[in-house]
């Protein structure tokens, strides 16, 4: 499937699926919130504390990788809470 274009609700839903039926079991031992970084065309995953070391792991191994971030125990591997502020534009 290399080189097919995915919208992302359907990275998102091939994500989910992959972490729910095959990775979710076996991450028992797994601390909450680490980060499961898997190429939702092949399966495979890496897991980490930090997603941009286990994304970077995933992509040495599988260059042309789609991927989607799942953290353990959470759902939804980021969150924002507070205000957002803009800095200012200097005109």
């Amino acid at each position: 499937m290399a080189g097919r274009t995915y919208g992302p609700g359907e990275i998102a839903a091939r994500g989910e699926a992959i972490y729910r039926e095959q990775i979710h079991s076996k991450l028992a031992s797994v601390e909450k919130g680490n980060f499961v970084i898997i190429d939702v065309e092949t399966g495979d995953y890496e897991v980490d504390t930090a997603d941009a070391l286990a994304t970077r792991r995933l992509l040495d191994r599988r260059p042309n990788a789609v991927t989607y971030g799942v953290r353990v125990g959470h759902r939804a591997a980021y969150s924002h809470v507070g205000g957002f502020r803009m800095p200012k534009r200097d005109d």
